[in-house]
């Protein structure tokens, strides 16, 4: 009775033991190939438990979800012979899992096929367009065409590429100071340009000013002649009222102003007292 409930026992435990090896599980994430003495059975795509034999087949699993790759940056020359350092990434998944494990293996491989892939056909995308285009033009369009022709090489390794995008672009560093000394060159040849443009409106302001300067001069010397030519005729007429209603007076104020001017401070004469400029003081005495 010992021996057979041994044997039970035994016999259970080979059966789970042979159930563990001939039961695998596909998950909803996941995708796997059958192989017998290393060569490909069965593809299953779908998920759930599934049977092998054991000691005989073995199972590859390969993902089914989205997968990413970061390549490294690169160097790429444009239409107009500018070179760019262009960081992109990817994203991608496996369809044919049977294809997958025939031609690349693993992911490390099927990544290394993918950065050639698609570097060039990046490279060859950027080579026909001009900087600007890449910089600032219609860069979605640019990656939808560098996304498609790299899917279309990639499906003979059963991956399909959803996306290609660009992060990130810089000018090699051996570049930066000749687009600094050219930005430069611009800017000064601009300002060179202000300046000179400022000079130009500034001598024409100026030589406005001048003008109008000259006529305002001019207007107030004609007005100050005018005036002056009025009051010197009145004072003509007033002198002339004045002489003729009394000679004798205005003589003799008019001579006392020519002593003022003549005469002023201590300045010495040697006059005769019989001349003509001293007849009132030689009256007066």
């Amino acid at each position: 009775m010992n021996r057979l409930a041994g044997l039970l026992i035994a016999l259970l435990a080979l059966a789970g033991v042979g159930y563990g090896l001939a039961c695998f599980q596909v998950t909803e994430w996941q995708q796997a190939v059958v192989l017998q003495f290393g060569k490909p059975v069965r593809t299953i795509s779908e998920p759930g438990l599934y049977f092998k034999t054991p000691l005989v087949q073995n199972v590859m699993f390969f993902e089914k979800r989205l997968l990413e790759y970061d390549a490294t940056s690169k160097e790429l020359i444009t239409q107009d012979k500018q070179q760019l350092v262009v960081d992109n990434y990817s994203r991608w998944r496996i369809i044919d899992p049977l294809k997958f494990y025939q031609t690349v293996g693993t992911l490390s491989g099927a990544q290394s096929r993918l950065d050639d892939i698609i570097y060039s056909n990046l490279r060859e995308a950027i080579g026909r367009s001009t900087l600007r285009d890449v910089v600032s033009g219609d860069r979605n369009a640019l990656m939808r065409g560098v996304t498609q022709s790299s899917d279309e090489r990639a499906a003979a390794y059963g991956v399909r590429v959803v996306d290609v995008r660009i992060k990130r672009t810089d000018l090699p560093a051996k570049n930066e100071q000749n687009v600094f000394s050219r930005m430069r060159t611009e800017r000064e040849r601009a300002a060179k340009k202000f300046r000179a443009e400022g000079e130009e409106q500034s001598r024409k302001i100026r030589s406005q000013a001048e003008k109008d300067r000259e006529i305002i001069l001019a207007e107030a010397k004609r007005e100050a002649a005018i005036i002056r030519g009025d009051a010197d005729g009145q004072a003509t007429t007033i002198y002339a009222k004045a002489y003729g209603r009394d000679p004798d007076f205005y003589e003799f104020m008019r001579t006392l102003e020519a002593y003022k001017v003549t005469l002023p401070g201590r300045t010495k004469l040697l006059l005769s007292p019989k001349g003509e400029f001293l007849r009132i003081l030689e009256k007066a005495e």
